[in-house]
């Protein structure tokens, strides 16, 4: 079931608030618009890169109706968390997936694989910042997404120009946060004071690589060793 078709299931329309992240698609936040009801932006955990329930508990008002949750680049949203934050169970949690015929032909094999690949590439990256996972939690790593750590989105950039100019078909995983789209900012009349600090660090910093169960551990060396030859281009992690 679409995620609209579960929020008028439950009920939600016109006159409803609906917590979403900006630091996604903006696929949640368009599935609230057709509903009728208003996207409502919460900022992200910077390990997990979904929802923050902290974040989500500061924007609850007496019009929320539900959370829409993200689990993003394959690690789970802490949806038991967020029921806290939804005034101890009082609002409805439901979550938004995408790309679900993709992630349903992933077998346990393939699994293991593009973990073990993640894995690889955890222990041999240096120079950015590696995909961390929660506590208790098991990441999938649809996308494998580091930090280029340094000035944002000017070295972030700039390293993504070394590492193609070296053959390696990186991307930005977000352009740009919902929340700073022209067309959410002038129909929600979102101030330009808004601001969400992980989102928008995230999206400074964040840069998908090219890694599946598909890569061969030759595709893999190569990746690292463009990687960690820009070591020098950027200051390094705090």
């Amino acid at each position: 079931m679409r995620t609209e078709e579960k929020l008028v299931a439950a009920g939600v329309g016109a006159g409803s608030e609906v917590i979403v992240p900006s630091y996604a698609t903006a696929g949640a936040a368009e599935a609230v618009r057709r509903v009728g009801a208003l996207p409502v932006f919460a900022d992200i955990d910077p390990v997990t890169f979904c929802l923050d329930p902290v974040s989500v508990a500061g924007a609850v008002t007496s019009r929320t109706a539900a959370i829409v949750p993200v689990s993003l680049f394959g690690h789970p949203a802490d949806l038991a968390a967020l029921r806290q934050a939804a005034v101890d169970g009082a609002l409805l949690v439901l979550e938004h997936t995408e790309h679900t015929e993709c992630v349903a032909r992933i077998d346990h094999v393939d699994l293991h694989r593009r973990r073990a690949n993640a894995a690889y590439l955890d222990a041999c990256l240096s120079g950015v910042v590696t995909p961390a996972t929660a506590p208790g939690y098991v990441h999938r790593y649809d996308s494998y997404v580091v930090r280029v750590p340094g000035n944002g989105r000017p070295d972030r950039d700039a390293f993504a120009r070394a590492l193609r100019a070296r053959g390696v078909r990186c991307h930005v995983p977000v352009q740009t946060p919902v929340h700073r789209l022209p067309s959410f900012m002038r129909e929600l009349k979102l101030p330009e004071t808004l601001r969400l600090p992980e989102t928008e660090r995230a999206a400074d910093e964040c840069l998908a690589l090219p890694m599946d169960e598909a890569s061969s551990r030759r595709e893999l060396q190569r990746l690292v060793s463009a990687c960690n030859s820009l070591g020098g281009l950027l200051p390094a992690a705090a």
